[in-house]
Parts: C-alpha cells; sequence; structure tokens
C-alpha cells in the first residue's frame, strides 16, 4: 500500500477526497465549525509542497442528487482559504466540460475545489425510483442503470487527475462513488491522505494495541446505536462506563425505578445479557449512581437529584449526579487506554452538561498522566473543544458513524478499495 509521505506529487493532479461538510450559519452561510477543513491542510499542502496541483471534491448536506444553494461548497471557499492561506479556484460543478477545462487548465501549487458531489445521485448510487408491482427484470434493468451511470460519473472525475488521494474519514465506511469506487481507477497511485492515516492508526492502537486497564466509556441516547460496539469491546476492555439515556435502559431492565427518563422497552433483556457477558468476561461495568432529574425535556425545567434507580414519577434523568462523576472519574484516571463515545447527558442544555463536562475534563487528566484516549461522536467532541481539551486529549476523530463501525469491527467500503 501506497504512503502519502513516500509519494511524490511533483507535476502531478491529485483528485483529494476530503470532508467538507462543515456547519453553516443559516442566515450568512458561513462556516461555524472548520474543524474538517483543518483537518485536510496537511495533505493538500503536502501535495502543493512536491510540486503538484490539488483538485478537492466533497459532499455538504443531503441535497438528494438537486443542486440547492444552502448546499453549495461556495461557502465554504473562504474558510478552505483562511486556512490554506492561499487562494482557491471554485468549480460551480464537479461533472462537464467547463469543470473539465479548469482542472485541465490547473498549474503547479494551485488548489481547485469542485462543486458538491451529492448534486448528482451517482455519488450515492441512488436506486432509479420503481413502481410497486416492478417486475424483476423491471429491477434488475434499474441497477444496471445506476451502476452504470456511477461508472460514468466516476470515470469523469478521475479524468481530472493522475492520482487519488482518499481523507475522508467521515464518509469511509459509505459505498460512495468518492471513496469507494474511484480508487480503482487509479492502480498504484491511489493512498490514504494524512488524516485518515492518523484515525487509523488511533483506532488501531486502542483496538489491538491497549495498555490495561483499559475504560471505555459509552453515552448516548439508545443501547441499539452501540450493541456492535459494545460487544466487540467485551472482549477487549477491563471497565465499561455507561452514561446518557441509555442508562435507564439497564436500570429498568435491573428493576429500578426510572420515571418518564428514555428506555428502550424491547431492549431490556439484551441489557441483562450484556451485563451477564461482561460478567463473565471479568469486566467492570459502571452505571451512574445518581442522577440530575427534570420535570420536562426542557433548558428551563425544574430539577432535583435522586438515586439513578429511584427516578420519581413524572421527572426524568437527563444527567449523571455528583457522585456518579466522582466514581467515574476515578475509574476514568486511573487507566491506561480510553475509548469515549457519546455524551453523559443532554449535554446541549447547559442544565445538564455537568456530566458530559465532568468525564471530558477526567479523560484529559488521564491523559497528562500517560494515558492514550480516543474520542470520537458529535456530543463527546463538542464537549471537549467547547472546555478547550482537545490538545489535551490523545487523538480526536472526525468520524461519529465510520469510526463506530471501524471499531465494531466492520470492513469500511472507503478503507478496503486502497488497503485491499
Amino acid at each position: 500500500m501506497i504512503q502519502i509521505d513516500s509519494y511524490n506529487f511533483a507535476g502531478k493532479k491529485a483528485i483529494i477526497r476530503v470532508d467538507f461538510n462543515v456547519p453553516l450559519n443559516k442566515q450568512t452561510f458561513e462556516v461555524t465549525d472548520d474543524t474538517r477543513i483543518r483537518g485536510a491542510v496537511k495533505t493538500i499542502k503536502k501535495v502543493l509542497s512536491d510540486g503538484g496541483s490539488a483538485i478537492l471534491m466533497s459532499h455538504l448536506g443531503r441535497p438528494d442528487g438537486k443542486p440547492q444553494d444552502k448546499y453549495s461548497l461556495k461557502h465554504a471557499v473562504s474558510s478552505i482559504e483562511k486556512n490554506l492561506g492561499l487562494k482557491i479556484k471554485f468549480a460551480p460543478d464537479c461533472m462537464g466540460d467547463d469543470t473539465k477545462k479548469i482542472a485541465s487548465e490547473l498549474k503547479a501549487g494551485e488548489v481547485l475545489l469542485l462543486e458538491n458531489l451529492r448534486f448528482y445521485e451517482e455519488e450515492e448510487g441512488k436506486p432509479y425510483s420503481l413502481a410497486d408491482d416492478a417486475t424483476d427484470e423491471q429491477k434488475k434493468a434499474a441497477k444496471t442503470k445506476v451502476k452504470e451511470s456511477q461508472k460514468n460519473f466516476v470515470k469523469q472525475l478521475a479524468s481530472y487527475a493522475n492520482c487519488y488521494v482518499n481523507d475522508a474519514f467521515g464518509t469511509a465506511h459509505r459505498a460512495h462513488a468518492s471513496t469507494a469506487l474511484i480508487a480503482e481507477q487509479f492502480p498504484g497511485n491511489s493512498m490514504f491522505g494524512y488524516l485518515i492515516e492518523s484515525e487509523l492508526k488511533a483506532m488501531d492502537k486502542v483496538l489491538k494495541q491497549a495498555d490495561k486497564p483499559f475504560t471505555a466509556i459509552m453515552g448516548g441516547a439508545k443501547v441499539s446505536d452501540k450493541i456492535l460496539l459494545i460487544e466487540n469491546l467485551l472482549n477487549r476492555v477491563d471497565n465499561l462506563i455507561i452514561g446518557g439515556g441509555m442508562t435507564y435502559t439497564f436500570i429498568k431492565a435491573q428493576g429500578g425505578k426510572i420515571g418518564k427518563s428514555l428506555c428502550e422497552e424491547d431492549k431490556l433483556e439484551l441489557a441483562l445479557e450484556i451485563l451477564k457477558k461482561a460478567k463473565e468476561k471479568g469486566v467492570n461495568v459502571y452505571l451512574p449512581v445518581d442522577a440530575v432529574n427534570a420535570d420536562a425535556f426542557d433548558a428551563n425545567a425544574n430539577t432535583q437529584l435522586s438515586a439513578i434507580d429511584k427516578t420519581p414519577d413524572g421527572w426524568m434523568g437527563l444527567d449523571i449526579g455528583s457522585e456518579s462523576i466522582k466514581i467515574l472519574s476515578k475509574v476514568i484516571e486511573g487507566s491506561k487506554t480510553i475509548l469515549w463515545n457519546g455524551p453523559m447527558g443532554v449535554f446541549e442544555m447547559e442544565k445538564f452538561a455537568a456530566g458530559t463536562s465532568a468525564i471530558a475534563l477526567a479523560v484529559a487528566k488521564a491523559t497528562e498522566k500517560g494515558a492514550f484516549s480516543l474520542v470520537g461522536g458529535g456530543d463527546s467532541v463538542a464537549a471537549v473543544n467547547k472546555m478547550k481539551l482537545a490538545d489535551k486529549i490523545s487523538y480526536v476523530s472526525t468520524g461519529g458513524g465510520a469510526m463506530l463501525e471501524y471499531m465494531e469491527g466492520k470492513e469500511l467500503p472507503g478503507i478496503k478499495t486502497i488497503r485491499g
């Protein structure tokens, strides 16, 4: 497999799949968080410093194959220029003769950003809509049509460049044209960018080379969202901390009172099964012991503290309590490897952010003492960034769904096509 560090881009045009699916201000369309753009800078600069040119392609939002101004990547241009420290060219389409001309005239040291890939259905390979009574023959013909149009889409993208770099970890779990198919057009000239390389290195360290004790912190709303990850981790971790809304499925399964707290009624047996498996494998499971409850799912709701398994009727648990923070922080700070995915409460509401913030601080303290920490997932990353602790964490992942699937043990299409 080719390594980007040893590849010479001199005189070459590199088409780079970046993940510029960034949040925009709804009124001004300015980029409000440039983390993903900053993550791609090292790869782009490597191409330019070698004497090559870079053609950037990405998606933004979910335009469902139709051009829409609010999803135009033109809104990201100024942020990209600011981070790269140079002016870039923008193609108002990712297809067509005009775009091909702009790409062909690109000089060494220049950067071209293509318009949103998802303005074309071919990027995601969405099937053509068929009538409910469509015959097998019609379905087969529709699939063939999709594959053919995707093939043409990929060929045109590939025609702009001499080599391909995938640096969009956030979409590596999608079998899309720009992540899984285009690499085949560049045999011997496709590779990962620095961002994906660092993501894979961090995750492989946690999965394959974790120092003990290894603690996994799983938060979020639903057990069903994390079940595959939890089951994979039970073979690796020493400690499993469970927080967030999924806590209450475990508490109710064990006979506790949860009031109006979130609960997956159809996952109660699954929760008990996880606890049983953990015990059999010698994994210590830590559930919160107390909670901050609210009388409504509202930022201004009345609050009170109770034992986690004694939530009063009409109340719901929206954050972990002070005793839980003490216990869980002690476990985290005594760990040598830490994986954190998912918040401890409704982090977006200030009243219920204390638990998640405390966990972020504990992870940072453990890292300072020599632990390797990997944080991924929107709210976990948001907590780390809000508290300005990103530089005190070993690795902050840019990929939510991709990170989850990789840690679950799944093969990601965007990784497989290059790794082989």
